[in-house]
């Protein structure tokens, strides 16, 4: 069965790419600690990487996107669990979310036009074991396309746990690296000058976020800094806060631990 390689450098990254046949699926997870449906992926992934023979025909790599943002730029990485399938160096596929029924599609559709057949566990399909109970319920998802009252609840759920996903949240257009409007990127610069620790998701590419966060925290406007699931405001909010109080972000900054900001 195959198991997950977590990559730790650049160096290691490009070493396993480079020693992998031309046939080989590569399966890339994204991931961050902050994340709380990481998590969730991870066990989803490891189930599903066991289904596989260690026989070469697919290789299983995680990756912290924060610790190695060069390689989830090239990936347009910009929201966590994210996942590319690759082969021969080419993008087949990519899944962001924590669908675990997306994820198993995906891998399965690709991994067949390799091998022509479906992965198995104990003569099993592989469509029929462990980690499809994470997320069964397709009936459930129509229910939720089809319903826009308990989409709109769906919804706000997810909202509700992706302010929470970690002690500081930046709502922005773009990146830290790459910001697309020049509020986002002031708001990163005045975090990093207190080294605050702190997640972020990019409401360009999800725009069923960006709209419905709006409504969630009734603010028009991105970018959008909470801090312990509640919203703080935008830039002009947090400038003011800071004019007030100069150590109002200064229980969320990692300088006193020689930590490098987010």
């Amino acid at each position: 069965m195959s198991t997950i390689k977590e990559i730790t450098t650049e160096d290691e990254w490009r070493s396993h790419v480079a020693a992998l046949p031309s046939s080989t699926l590569l399966i890339i997870s994204f991931h961050a600690p902050w994340a709380a449906p990481c998590a969730q992926m991870a066990t989803v992934l490891k189930t599903l990487a066991t289904e596989y023979p260690a026989n070469g025909e697919t290789s299983w790599v995680s990756i912290n996107a924060e610790e190695l943002s060069d390689i989830s730029e090239t990936y347009d990485v910009t929201a966590v669990p994210y996942l590319v399938l690759q082969r021969n160096d080419q993008v087949l596929e990519a899944v962001s979310g924590s669908s675990a029924v997306k994820v198993r599609t995906a891998i399965e559709t690709h991994s067949k036009k390799s091998n022509g057949t479906s992965a198995k566990t104990n003569g099993v399909p592989a469509s029929t074991t462990g980690a499809e109970a994470v997320e069964k319920p397709a009936a459930d998802e129509v229910e939720t396309e089809t319903d826009p009252v308990k989409a709109k609840e769906e919804l706000f759920k997810r909202l509700g746990e992706l302010v929470k996903a970690a002690p500081v949240m930046l709502f922005m257009k773009g990146t830290p690296s790459a910001p697309q409007c020049g509020f986002s990127r002031q708001l990163v610069a005045l975090l990093r000058e207190r080294s605050v620790k702190y997640g972020f998701f990019n409401i360009l590419a999800d725009d069923e976020v960006r709209q419905g966060l709006k409504e969630f925290a009734d603010w028009p406007t991105y970018p959008q800094l909470w801090m312990d699931g509640e919203l703080v405001g935008g830039l002009d909010i947090i400038k003011e806060e800071l004019e007030n109080d100069p150590d109002f972000l200064q229980a969320h900054s990692v300088a006193k631990e020689g930590i490098a900001a987010a």
